[in-house]
């Protein structure tokens, strides 16, 4: 991959997107593409076309326009924050292999933000008439649809939603998503179940006083400061010293124009306004990242009292819904270095080599993996096991456990690990009453289940059969002389021992293929007996 990094994050998305750029990742689309019919289908192509994730990159599309045939001046880019782990890194200034070091170190080492009088998402300031105009407000911004068929409307999704806890000031900064009502509202939904929003612990305590909430949604800023919002940081963490710690430097914040909130002042656009207390408003359908379209629910309604922008913005926007998708890969590639620290060093699980959140069409949270060293007793794989399913409400309830030969994101493998390496009856455990998490409404009422498998060598096994690497090495470089269709292998794709091998049989594979194979037949006719029932293995026989 041409991965680049610098001895700094990026300040701003207009420093990332100069980045990518210049590194290969960004394409530019410069002909005219409908946001409301095509924008996203088109990216959705880089996920669901069977891309390697290396190959995908962030589109900027320049040319900009709607199902009414209207053109947009403000450029849309979809891909910029995480189409694969490199873009997502890069946002962070580290190489990928960095990524869960650096969130470990900011969380433990947060730095405040710097207050500064004046900031560039404010070079354009919209209020009153702006807002309610023809074709202004919130219908001037090229909002795309994310899920042409079944949205019910252009959808704010690449947010950071500001809101502040009334009781001790501090503020939260969450991803939700914003449905575009009128051009001056929104409908915006705050998860409400355990491990849910920040926001709507605010929302709550707003309501208790009687008082609407002070909201800004921010679309648009430094990438290290976009990443703290789908994290799940503890509720009365200020996120902005998060962003500060990965960006290893103040973010610089500026107080809104119209609400009693600061916010990044690099921004590209900023949505002020407040959410009522007193009335919920019909939101959805939209398509979730769960996988399916959610449907209509009651949220929270946002009166838009002002829209703020620099003078040249870049409207941002992200790939959720069926996973993988961009959503997926935010979370996946800082979610699975924190879960891996949580048990290496909070836990101190014995034999732990790596985590790995299932992500094609589960969403990375309800199925995780844990991988671990052939020497991990196994009362240090269920602490693993029981670890992971309990870090967050949300997150494991299908949690596995596999040996370090296992490629946690061979689906096949773990199949095949589950069906030859665990005892159904001692090696799989239920665990009831879990919260149901994050997924679609239909048919719920009762507490959900947790599985836990541990789906680990117990013992020694034979080799894998397939050809040894050094022969499917060879036969590799055939291939590509003959130059037959790309390939693309996923471990595991070549034989190897497990245990349970004897050198002798080392000695007659090495004879089959240098021809020799006769010599072995003479040894073994030699060896011939009496008086044993079929299928009797020599080596019970021989000691």
């Amino acid at each position: 991959m041409n991965e680049q990094t610098s001895d700094h994050a990026p300040v701003d998305l207009q420093d990332h997107l100069g980045r990518l750029e210049k590194a290969g990742l960004l394409t530019r689309i410069q002909r005219a593409i409908d946001k409301d019919s095509e924008l996203h289908p088109l990216a959705r192509w880089q996920f669901q076309g069977g891309l390697p994730a290396e190959d995908r990159r962030a589109f900027l599309f320049t040319d900009v326009t709607d199902g009414d045939g209207r053109k947009y001046d403000i450029p849309v880019v979809v891909g910029a924050l995480a189409a694969n782990p490199e873009i997502y890194a890069m946002g962070l200034g580290v190489p990928v292999d960095q990524i869960g070091s650096v969130w470990s170190r900011a969380i433990a080492n947060p730095i405040p933000p710097e207050h500064v009088s004046e900031g560039k998402c404010q070079e354009i300031v919209w209020t009153g008439e702006d807002l309610t105009r023809p074709g202004g407000g919130l219908a001037a911004l090229p909002v795309p649809i994310s899920t042409p068929g079944f949205d019910a409307a252009p959808y704010l999704t690449a947010t950071l939603v500001v809101t502040r806890d009334p009781e001790t000031g501090v503020q939260n900064m969450g991803t939700y998503r914003g449905q575009l009502k009128a051009q001056d509202r929104l409908g915006v939904r705050m998860a409400s179940r355990l491990g849910g929003a920040g926001g709507y612990v605010h929302w709550l305590k707003y309501k208790e006083r009687g008082q609407p909430m002070p909201v800004a949604i921010v679309i648009g800023t430094a990438p290290a400061v976009l990443f703290t919002g789908p994290q799940k940081l503890q509720i009365d963490v200020d996120e902005l010293t998060v962003a500060g710690g990965l960006m290893r430097q103040a973010v610089k914040v500026t107080q809104c124009k119209t609400c009693d909130l600061v916010v990044p002042a690099d921004s590209e656009i900023v949505i002020e306004g407040e959410i009522a207390t007193d009335y919920l408003e019909p939101e959805g359908p939209f398509g979730e990242s769960h996988g399916h379209v959610a449907l209509e629910d009651f949220n929270m309604s946002m009166k838009v009292t002002a829209i703020t922008m620099r003078r040249k913005p870049v409207f941002v926007s992200i790939v959720s819904q069926v996973t993988p998708s961009e959503s997926s890969v935010l979370k996946k590639v800082a979610y699975e270095p924190l879960f891996f620290d949580h048990l290496k060093k909070a836990l101190n699980v014995k034999g732990i080599k790596r985590v790995v959140m299932h992500e094609p069409l589960t969403n990375i949270r309800k199925v995780i993996f844990l991988q671990f060293d052939r020497s991990a007793p196994q009362t240090e794989v269920w602490r693993g096991l029981h670890g992971a399913a309990s870090l967050q409400a949300q997150c494991g309830k299908v949690v596995i456990a596999v040996s370090e030969d296992i490629e946690p994101n061979n689906a096949d493998a773990i199949f095949w690990s589950i069906a030859y390496r665990s005892n159904i009856t001692t090696d799989v455990v239920t665990v009831p009453y879990r919260s149901g998490g994050h997924g679609p409404k239909s048919n719920r009422g009762v507490p959900d289940g947790t599985l836990l498998i541990d789906a680990t060598l117990k013992a020694d096994m034979p080799p894998l059969a397939l050809p040894g690497k050094q022969y499917m090495e060879n036969a590799r470089k055939i291939w590509e002389e003959l130059q037959l269709p790309r390939l693309t292998p996923q471990p595991p794709w070549h034989g190897y021992e497990l245990g349970d091998w004897d050198e002798r049989w080392t000695q007659y594979a090495n004879r089959a293929v240098a021809g020799g194979w006769r010599e072995t037949g003479q040894e073994t006719f030699e060896n011939r007996r009496d008086g044993f029932k079929p299928e009797t293995p020599v080596r019970d026989v021989d000691g």
